[in-house]
């Protein structure tokens, strides 16, 4: 009892997801002492939807393996390729027996809103009853404490990490080693490692509604609310899974995202543009964006990266609104310079 105790106490003593998820399949293994144990989830878009692995302890491994928070989709596992899982996270705890005789429990993971993916404990034995139930009693716990974290780390309006995690967020992003898919790692050529590598680009974009106060002005707050909640809806449906949503506040937003150029880049955030253009919101009607971007440098602060991405969103609001602009662009063309102001022009 002291053991579970020790450990739950660990687990609860994070404000981190990755290592809550780490010390979540630590303490199993500890108190089960199985095979494995690992953290499946469930990413992108409905009907192309993959697996990534959030911790995986073997009964040897000195540290957890997980797939890198950048990992190309494509890359991953199919949701189809593991039935048995879907299964589990349709209802509740069923069991596989796998070839020599192991067998495999699997967990759904859920948290406040919905099933996000399972937990799975490999064993030469099939669980008893109470330690499918101390299992079942952790996943509890591990859901209040990912539910406790949303309620800090999030805007609750719109459901968007909020301001206050942006540098935490930012940093570990920015400064994360480049790696392979742990699935595909072992089999991975020198010249897919180079690639990986060469790919590893930042970009942050500040994603700002034009006219947001006379929608306020016009149509009343609880009208621009719902403007906000279908704006970071259509934020979640350009972006990929693993780009990371904020809302700064007010009618602005952040986007931090890996791609291999600034024209990817460009692309992706004209896309958000585009779909915000074409979107019929009740009662306003069209509302645009403008949209500023800058690469994230080597050794960038949070707040010069942003300063550069929100310089070039006010040379779009001063030149008509309802663009995309590259900080970088702006320079090279001598129409923007670093340190400077775009003149005393009404924005809003």
């Amino acid at each position: 009892m002291s053991e579970l105790a020790d450990h739950l106490a660990e687990m609860t003593g994070f404000r981190d997801r990755d290592i809550l998820d780490v010390t979540l399949v630590n303490a199993l293994r500890d108190l089960l002492r199985p095979v494995s144990v690992a953290i499946h989830r469930v990413v992108g878009d409905v009907g192309r939807q993959h697996w990534t692995t959030r911790a995986r302890l073997g009964e040897t491994d000195a540290v957890a393996t997980a797939d890198p928070v950048w990992a190309d989709t494509d890359l991953l596992p199919g949701l189809d390729q593991f039935p048995a899982r879907v299964q589990a996270m349709e209802g509740e705890t069923s069991v596989v027996t796998l070839p020599g005789s192991l067998c495999l429990s699997i967990f759904p993971v859920r948290t406040d809103r919905e099933v996000v993916g399972v937990m799975e404990i490999e064993s030469h034995h099939p669980l008893k009853d109470e330690e499918v139930r101390m299992v079942g009693s952790i996943l509890r716990i591990y859901r209040n404490v990912q539910g406790l974290l949303d309620y800090s780390e999030r805007d609750t309006l719109t459901g968007l990490l909020n301001r206050k995690t942006f540098d935490e967020g930012f940093l570990k992003a920015t400064s994360a080693p480049p790696a392979l898919p742990a699935s595909t790692a072992a089999a991975a050529s020198p010249e897919d490692r180079r690639h990986e590598r060469s790919t590893h680009r930042h970009w942050l974009g500040v994603i700002d509604i034009d006219h947001f106060k006379s929608v306020n002005d016009n149509y009343g707050h609880l009208i621009g609310d719902e403007v906000l909640l279908l704006l970071s809806r259509l934020m979640r449906s350009s972006f990929r899974f693993h780009d990371r949503l904020y809302r700064f506040g007010g009618e602005e937003f952040v986007v931090l995202m890996r791609c291999a150029s600034e024209e990817d880049a460009g692309h992706a955030l004209e896309r958000m543009r585009g779909n915000t253009q074409s979107y019929p919101f009740p009662q306003v009607g069209t509302i645009t964006i403008s949209i500023g971007f800058t690469e994230v440098k080597q050794g960038d602060t949070p707040s010069a990266a942003f300063e550069r991405a929100d310089k070039a969103v006010y040379f779009a609001k001063a030149h008509g609104r309802n663009q995309v602009q590259s900080h970088a662009d702006l320079v090279a063309r001598g129409l923007l310079e670093d340190g400077s102001k775009t003149g005393d022009v009404e924005l809003f």
